[in-house]
């Protein structure tokens, strides 16, 4: 079976590999769901150490590349359905869901833990556990929002990174964001756009910063102001958690 392009990237990133393969090894045991299993590497890895693994993969041609990859173990079941809207026979020990995206915009992550949390044990582990978003003020020439890949696209940045959301997976999250930011620029120049920077916690104790294929840097283009050093802006952001870029809105003005 072809591996699509997609799974291929998601391969290579040896460095997000290898954070949830530590993790997984640490955490795995009992019941566990592998949801949005992709090619089945994630699931692969809690089976041995686990009672029954539930991996649900909606897409059908990736799933028949999990049933091939997941096929010597088992005590896997493969589940080709939507993880949003599907029923489980027994309660999980732990979740694994690796639906992430930069800020949880464009992927599915927060409405299938809000459908699926009540399937998790009152002990049980999700990972990832949560995730903390952060944002910078820019000078950047963007007419759309675009990933950070390498040194490309080029900007200046006018000021310090700033966590501004702290989401814990294992409570209900209002996937509506509507935040005003005040941001101090420590530079002078032009502020055009934000970066906005997400840094994932496997478990309480295990961050991992920006991957390739984890939540790259995510550079967003907004009205343009002159600053100074010392001045303090004011950011408006929306967005809807797997709502998709097009929600996204960005604009800023200065402190009043």
């Amino acid at each position: 079976m072809k591996i699509t392009s997609y799974q291929q990237n998601l391969l290579s990133d040896t460095e997000r590999l290898t954070a949830f393969y530590e993790v997984i090894r640490e955490k795995s045991k009992g019941v566990i769901y592998d949801l949005g299993t992709g090619s089945g590497v994630l699931g692969s890895w809690a089976a041995p150490l686990s009672r029954r693994v539930y991996a649900v993969e909606k897409d059908p041609v990736t799933a028949k590349i999990a049933r091939k990859n997941l096929s010597k173990f088992k005590n896997v079941s493969l589940m080709v359905n939507n993880a949003k809207t599907i029923s489980f026979p027994e309660k999980a020990d732990v979740i694994i869901c690796e639906m992430m995206d930069t800020a949880l915009i464009d992927e599915d992550q927060v409405p299938v833990l809000n459908s699926v949390r009540k399937y998790l044990k009152k002990d049980g582990n999700i990972i990832p556990c949560g995730v903390f978003n952060g944002v910078e003020a820019l000078d950047v020439n963007i007419a759309h929002p675009c990933y950070h890949e390498g040194k490309s696209p080029q900007h200046r940045l006018m000021s310090e990174l700033i966590i501004y959301d702290k989401i814990n997976f294992k409570e209900h999250i209002n996937p509506e964001i509507d935040y005003s930011i005040t941001v101090p620029i420590n530079n002078n120049g032009t502020v055009s756009g934000i970066k906005l920077t997400t840094f994932t916690l496997l478990t309480p104790n295990f961050i991992c910063g920006p991957t390739p294929m984890l939540n790259p840097p995510l550079l967003v283009p907004t009205n343009q102001l002159n600053v100074e050093k010392g001045d303090e802006i004011i950011l408006k952001l929306n967005y809807s958690m797997g709502g998709g870029l097009d929600t996204l809105r960005a604009s800023i003005k200065t402190f009043s």
